[in-house]
């Protein structure tokens, strides 16, 4: 009996998105390469859709996707083209333009990854607070806040802080604090078993964690420009 070549199936992906806020495309990827530059081992190749909402025709759209790719992201998608001409340019660029179906709900998309826009210094001042687990595939982002997640992160799971970062529980995903560039921003983790930590684009995989504070409550902070890790008291 022989078997079809081809099967469909449903399935969902969690994808960051880079919601476009300049029409310049150097400014974009300079702001792009930043965010890389702080977090390489989070960002670089990553899969991406691009929400162009803020944009129009007038874009030179072939040079902006010349500079994004440039950073290495791969674009998988666009999303919020309202722009008619935009959106021609788009597809004639070979991408797919995301839209929601008549009568259908609206979507809910990850939280942006990136904000390009003029760079403007922003006090972290604020706190977000996480009381569920944290999945596997799922990534939580605290825009100019701390995160506190006060239960378990999965291996697979990503939490982005332009603040500090605290996890009462076990810790197994990733963790990037201070992802704005604040070099005094710390993690704080009851039991730390993370596939890889991060502060200010400084970060260990998990076989550079210290052995010895593996599955122990620590807490991470840069000195002299170099992560380092002690118990936590």
């Amino acid at each position: 009996m022989s078997q079809t070549p081809i099967e469909f199936k449903g399935s969902s992906f969690t994808l960051s998105v880079v919601h476009l806020h300049h029409t310049q495309p150097e400014v974009v990827r300079q702001a792009l390469q930043d965010k890389i530059d702080q977090a390489p081992g989070f960002l670089k190749n990553a899969p991406v859709v691009l929400n162009v909402a803020t944009l129009t025709g007038d874009v030179n759209w072939k040079e902006m996707q010349q500079a994004i790719a440039a950073t290495g992201l791969r674009i998988v998608g666009i999303s919020g083209c309202k722009d008619e001409a935009l959106k021609r340019m788009i597809v004639r660029a070979g991408l797919p333009v995301l839209s929601e179906g008549k009568g259908q709900k609206k979507s809910v998309e990850p939280e942006p990854l990136v904000q390009v826009q003029p760079p403007v210094e922003t006090p972290v001042a604020k706190t977000r607070v996480i009381n569920t687990p944290v999945r596997s595939g799922q990534q939580i982002y605290a825009r100019n806040a701390d995160l506190i997640v006060t239960n378990s992160v999965s291996a697979g799971a990503e939490l982005v802080a332009d603040g500090n970062i605290h996890i009462y529980g076990m810790m197994r995903g990733r963790a990037l604090a201070g992802a704005g560039g604040d070099r005094d921003c710390q993690i704080f983790c009851t039991s730390l078993s993370a596939e890889l930590v991060s502060i200010a684009g400084e970060y260990w995989i998990m076989d550079q964690i210290p052995a010895e504070f593996f599955g122990k409550a620590s807490r991470l902070c840069l000195k002299d420009g170099a992560l380092t890790i002690q118990t936590l008291n």
